[in-house]
């Protein structure tokens, strides 16, 4: 079994590796969302862009993930501006409610073939308990004039097909793509703006080089003003203290057969995303050619089959028991950033260096919208920034990661069953 974007994404534009030495104005290091997007707005702006990718642009969790483009980060927006502040805050909340919509009007002026549908997300509670959340949710977000409504019983089972929920809050500024044609997209809208983009070049040293940076490489070296970080949940050592800034969880999908008639009316049938509120988050929704993908939590390791994860195989014929015979055809994992205070960090460690990272799930819509952010930011360095610019913190003890990530799994687990 393999990634069914790998299996149905647009084909990749040609991204050959660096050969020799060369000069920028900017280099970034990652092609995922994050990186793909700098180096297109950077372009666009008329700044000379390199971009090394270790392997090829989208391969990390950018080409992997659940293909949910979401509003919001984790936290409601009156509990953002308490953490951050009025000003900074508000401007938060504006960026991350607004990146669904950034990240469609990029598929539209770009051409992006990628199944892109703007339906919304539906964040569901499992329990009656979840309800006073969501409720809490809906007013703030609201009172900011964004579309949301909450549903409850037969409404919200039109909507989805099952039972399952006592309640969920739909946002219509959300919505779903192939993930992996969306990079591969901003890839070659990148390429066409002027930037250049190389596969297969892992960057393997950042040092200064005078008033600037030398990023070198196995076959080369770039020399540039500014670097650019955006490695996510595949961050190295390449700087200091920054791969533990985060801890590295995996997330795994299946991807079913399409769904025949009438199952294709009869699960999701408004076509919006789904993800359930609570400490360990399952998510699904149905693709653009009828196939129902659902994820959450995976081993802590990369999948290629659904029998690491009959559990989610399980759970979807719970929701919908008409499913018991459906065939699933791909399974896949991959590696996502999570920070210790789940808002995305943006760091500028040094003159001319910046790297962000930790999107916590919500990668799709706000590497898309930060990346046009960090361009914005370079080329006007008095602007005010999006986010708090942070200093990298180490995470204690991280090497122990893969215990806390088990025992945090189990915990939350056990809260979600007792409905807290």
């Amino acid at each position: 079994m393999t990634n069914l974007y790998r299996d149905t994404a647009c084909a990749a534009p040609a991204t050959p590796p660096l050969d020799g030495d060369g000069r920028a104005d900017v280099v970034i290091v990652g092609a995922g969302i994050t990186g793909l997007s700098t180096a297109l707005h950077l372009a666009e702006a008329g700044v000379s862009t390199v971009l090394l990718e270790a392997e090829e642009p989208g391969w990390g969790a950018s080409g992997r993930n659940g293909g949910q483009v979401n509003p919001g980060l984790k936290y409601d927006p009156d509990t953002v501006e308490r953490d951050w502040g009025r000003e900074l805050g508000e401007r938060m909340n504006a960026l991350s409610g607004g990146a669904p919509a950034f990240v469609f009007d990029l598929v539209r002026r770009h051409g992006i073939e990628c199944g892109a549908r703007q339906h919304g997300t539906l964040r569901a509670a499992v329990s009656a308990g979840h309800i006073p959340r969501l409720r809490t949710s809906l007013e703030q977000w609201r009172r900011r004039g964004a579309p949301v409504e909450l549903l409850e019983g037969a409404a919200l089972a039109r909507l989805t097909g099952t039972e399952r929920y006592p309640g969920a809050l739909w946002d219509r500024r959300g919505g779903d793509l192939n993930p992996l044609s969306y990079a591969r997209g901003l890839a070659a809208a990148a390429l066409r703006a002027g930037a250049r983009v190389h596969g297969k070049t892992r960057a393997l040293a950042l040092e200064r080089a005078g008033s600037g940076w030398r990023v070198a490489t196995a076959s080369g070296a770039v020399k540039a003003q500014h670097v650019v970080l955006a490695t996510n949940g595949y961050t190295d050592d390449l700087w200091p203290g920054l791969r533990r800034s985060v801890v590295p969880l995996f997330g795994a999908i299946a991807a079913s057969e399409p769904l025949p008639s009438p199952l294709a009316q009869a699960v999701m049938p408004a076509r919006a995303v789904l993800y359930e509120i609570g400490a360990i988050t399952v998510y699904y929704r149905i693709d653009a050619d009828g196939r129902l993908l659902i994820g959450g939590r995976g081993p802590m390791r990369e999948i290629d089959d659904v029998s690491a994860i009959g559990y989610l195989l399980d759970y979807a014929r719970t929701l919908w028991p008409a499913l018991r015979d459906l065939a699933w055809t791909h399974a896949w994992g991959g590696r996502l950033a999570m920070t210790r205070d789940h808002y995305p960090h943006l760091h500028e460690p040094a003159r001319g260096l910046v790297a962000c990272l930790g999107y916590n799930g919500r990668g799709v819509a706000m590497a898309s919208t930060m990346g046009a952010q960090i361009a914005r930011r370079i080329v006007d360095p008095r602007g005010e920034s999006p986010l708090p610019v942070t200093a990298v913190k180490s995470i204690g003890f991280h090497g122990l990661w893969p215990l806390a990530v088990r025992a945090a799994i189990l915990r939350g687990r056990i809260t979600d069953r007792l409905g807290l």
